[in-house]
């Protein structure tokens, strides 16, 4: 057989009875929650900042970085919500290469899925007891949402899911805001379609069962950039790229019409440093247009303690192991002048 079968994995129940999280902690995302909630529901007028490592690859350096950004989100918490992204799922656009900490807990070990969901709970639960944060991590696989469904804050559907039924539908099911990028063809109508699918109740099989949803109304859109068919870089969050989307959700029978501007990726093209700038533009035009201001909910800047990048293997403390980031000097400075500029 193609397939080998090496263990039956823990349902998502025992997991959490394994790592149950802490009653105080889930009062606290059950708070964190409902600010968040507010800022999609247009009835409150902080900004979100969702940000943090390519991936979270190692729990100490995550948490010393999120201890960073939380004396920070303290600071200006009058203008902005900071949900740390805590990425442990990772989408390889060859199949190649880290996967996250869901596959490799360490990232120089064998892929072991069941110690990975281990990990991802222990780190989660620490950030929040230390921080009082609570994350943001990609949907890689829709069948695993389950097993941190009560520790996550927001959730992202990548560039390369973002067409696939069961993605869309999973999120159908979901009580937290869910993002939908533009797939890496920049095509806004498949990314809106999946947010009207996902607005939408529906009946399919998920984890062996039948299961029925609701629909999600805090289903929107995220821009991060497109790649043309000659492999450049197509950068979609200018003016114009937002009033377009805009208009196009207008013509669209859509709540909470909302979009989250992806600072990295193909936007930047992979620039790292060049967030910066494009945080100040899209801010920048925040304030020229009434429009924007209401549709642009925030961001989604990727950030570690060392700037750039290094391969697995080199041991620098809190630098990504994936795409580059902004150091933390230059992460704590861009919030500041985020703040300043809202």
């Amino acid at each position: 057989m193609s397939f080998q079968f090496i263990k039956q994995l823990p349902t998502p129940a025992e997991i959490k009875e394994q790592f149950p999280l802490p009653m105080k902690l889930a009062e606290l995302k059950e708070q964190r929650d409902i600010q968040i909630k507010k800022i999609f529901k247009g009835e409150s007028e902080k900004f979100l900042l969702i940000i943090g490592p390519c991936s979270a690859d190692n729990e100490d350096a995550v948490c010393d970085y999120v201890n960073r950004l939380s004396k920070v989100s303290e600071k200006v918490s009058d203008k902005i919500i900071v949900i740390p992204r805590i990425y442990t799922n990772k989408p390889r656009t060859t199949g190649m290469g880290y996967k996250g900490m869901l596959h490799q807990p360490d990232p120089e070990g064998k892929p072991d899925l069941l110690a990975g969901l281990l990990a991802i709970r222990k780190m989660h639960i620490r950030v929040m007891e230390e921080t009082g944060l609570t994350a943001a991590d990609e949907m890689l696989y829709p069948e695993n949402y389950r097993y941190f469904s009560d520790i996550l804050s927001y959730v992202a559907i990548g560039a390369r899911s973002v067409e696939d039924q069961q993605h869309r539908l999973t999120v159908s099911g979901m009580d937290i805001p869910a993002g939908m990028k533009n797939p890496t063809s920049g095509d806004l109508s498949v990314m809106l379609n999946s947010v009207i699918a996902a607005q939408s109740g529906h009946t399919f099989i998920y984890r062996s069962w039948e299961v029925k949803t609701d629909g999600n109304p805090l289903t929107h859109t995220i821009l991060r950039g497109a790649v043309n068919k000659h492999g450049q870089y197509i950068p979609n969050y200018h003016y114009e790229d937002l009033i377009r989307l805009y208009n196009m959700y207008n013509e669209l029978d859509l709540v909470n019409p909302a979009v989250i501007v992806d600072t990295n990726h193909s936007n930047s093209g992979k620039q790292y440093l060049d967030q910066i700038r494009i945080s100040k533009e899209i801010l920048h035009n925040r304030r020229h247009s009434d429009e924007i201001k209401s549709f642009v909910k925030g961001l989604m800047i990727e950030s570690y303690i060392e700037p750039g990048a290094q391969k697995v293997g080199e041991h620098v403390y809190g630098k990504s192991i994936t795409d580059p980031c902004l150091g933390w000097d230059q992460t704590e400075s861009l919030i500041y002048t985020i703040a300043d500029m809202l």
